[in-house]
């Protein structure tokens, strides 16, 4: 499923117009992704728990050359699923 039948799934669920789940999503998204820029993390009890977790500096392999390379630290998005998604 895409955004747009998301958004028609929501519409009919809700009975409202697309227009109007189209908004209530985007700005949906919109929190979500400000709240785990932040660092807060997004916590959906059931569905889905989203983190900002700390990947810390290593060394890799560059598969071409075989070289060795310094990877900085960097900060990367954890989720992981809730219940609901137990199949």
């Amino acid at each position: 499923m895409n955004k747009l039948g998301l958004i028609e799934a929501v519409a009919a669920k809700a009975q409202v117009s697309k227009a109007e789940a189209a908004k209530v999503i985007d700005a949906a998204l919109e929190a979500a992704v400000e709240a785990v820029k932040k660092g807060e993390g997004l916590q959906l009890v059931g569905f889905a728990t989203v983190s900002v977790v700390e990947k810390p500096a290593r060394k890799a392999k560059n598969p071409r050359t075989g070289a060795i390379v310094d990877v900085p630290a960097k900060k990367a998005v954890k989720i992981k699923a809730g219940s609901k998604f137990a199949l």
